[in-house]
């Protein structure tokens, strides 16, 4: 298929849905429409255009609201439009909601002929897939029993068997991988890698991020209807992270320092790095206050701030700490743990062998720790810390424990925590 083709193309696309306070008031509109007081009206989709050419991998990112699935369930035809236009080229297999397009009192076998028939495939041709269909879901015995009895990985192992099986020339996924063990959820992905080397055009709305920026070649950001920006996933994602702190991006330059920075600005002209980023309005925090964490930031290689790093790429973690009174060689730390709370590295002005001397009452310092990304992709959580020895014991000052999250984007897989950025070299040593 020629790549510069057109898969999809939608135009001027708008969908309206009419909202009742009550049954009563929708059956009364129904038979007696009233153009002096009309329902009120909510705009899901407001002029979406959108192009995707032959062997694209899109992904479509946007807070709960924003219109994603509305706009999947127009292109697979399940939801008509209230203007536009929309022209899909090719057979579409899709996966919507969990369990869409199937009768829970069917068996698996019998959902997977309704499937076969929604998508005008003849019995013949779902008998040629059906090994296959039965291999890739392996949910043994229960192929045979109605699906009102399967657990939400068994519906999201069949579904997701029957949209990639039918050899669709687009496939459509909405949220459909987040159900399911790491091990089902893994062998799918390898099987979106086979797609896009096969040249196979796939829409794929997720709000796993890193996924987003993994698998996707290009991204699609709605807010509120309306297509936001669309582009390379990692500035997209950078720009929905940004969104969701109520902070866009902007090209002022930020405050920059050494390890330990002497501040002498006044205090109402500190810019307020957290403000940009995704922070965490529960966090744990403790101390007594002698030294305070006024502000902190993540900052990525052009020194912008961030919750979006690309793997590999240097990063700066920098906070700005405030003493309230005389404290000698106070300790400034960082700690990065994974979603499990597991610490996986950190590490402090002491380790750093940074002498603070004795730092006075009134005084700032902005500390800024700059380093490497080298986790795997995926989320992380920064916990920070002012603390210092008085009396020959552990004094803490200020601590914030999973004060923000971010995220670590990677093209590739390893095993663990950390990529070890290995060089491969294989040679030919000898031969038959």
């Amino acid at each position: 298929m020629n790549e510069n083709e057109y898969m999809i193309r939608v135009r001027d696309l708008c969908k309206d849905y009419k909202l009742y306070g009550s049954k009563r008031e929708r059956l009364k509109e129904g038979l007696f429409p009233s153009k002096k007081h009309p329902p009120k009206t909510h705009n899901a989709l407001k002029d979406v255009n959108l192009e995707v050419r032959a062997g694209e991998t899109v992904g479509i990112i946007g807070v709960n609201g924003s219109g994603k699935s509305t706009l999947l369930k127009i292109l697979t035809g399940v939801v008509t439009p209230t203007s536009g236009t929309v022209e899909v080229n090719g057979r579409v297999s899709a996966l919507l909601e969990l369990g869409a397009g199937f009768n829970t009192e069917y068996t698996g076998i019998e959902n997977i002929y309704l499937n076969g028939t929604m998508m005008n495939i003849s019995r013949e041709e779902m008998d040629g897939l059906m090994p296959g269909i039965i291999e890739f879901a392996d949910i043994g015995e229960f192929i045979n029993q109605p699906v009102k009895n399967y657990s939400s990985g068994m519906f999201a192992r069949l579904a997701f068997s029957v949209a990639i099986s039918v050899k669709p020339d687009i496939l459509i996924v909405d949220e459909a991988l987040s159900v399911g063990d790491i091990f089902f959820q893994t062998k799918c992905y390898r099987k979106f890698d086979e797609f896009r080397e096969a040249g196979m055009t796939i829409l794929f709305v997720s709000h796993d991020l890193s996924s987003i920026s993994k698998y996707c070649s290009r991204t699609v950001l709605l807010n509120r209807g309306r297509i936001e920006a669309e582009g390379e996933p990692k500035e997209i994602v950078d720009l929905y992270k940004r969104m969701l702190a109520k902070q866009m991006k902007t090209e002022e330059e930020q405050e920059t320092g050494g390890k330990a920075e002497r501040v002498r600005q006044p205090e109402e002209k500190a810019r307020r790095w957290q403000e940009e980023m995704v922070c965490n309005p529960e966090r744990l925090e403790y101390g007594d206050k002698g030294a305070e964490i006024e502000d902190f930031g993540i900052f990525d290689e052009k020194d912008f701030p961030t919750n979006t790093i690309p793997a590999g790429e240097t990063f700066t973690i920098r906070m700005k700490v405030r003493f309230h009174r005389e404290i000698d060689e106070p300790i400034f730390a960082f700690t990065i743990k994974n979603k499990l709370g597991i610490e996986l590295t950190g590490t402090n002005t002491m380790f750093e062998s940074i002498a603070m001397g004795r730092c006075r009452a009134g005084e700032s310092y902005v500390v800024s720790f700059t380093q490497e990304a080298h986790l795997r992709g995926g989320e992380y959580l920064l916990s920070l810390a002012c603390t210092g020895f008085g009396n020959d014991e552990l004094q803490v000052y200020h601590r914030l424990f999973d004060v923000c999250n971010f995220l670590v984007v990677s093209s590739k897989e390893a095993v663990g925590y950390f990529d070890p950025e290995s060089r491969v070299s294989v040679t030919l040593v000898a031969s038959d």
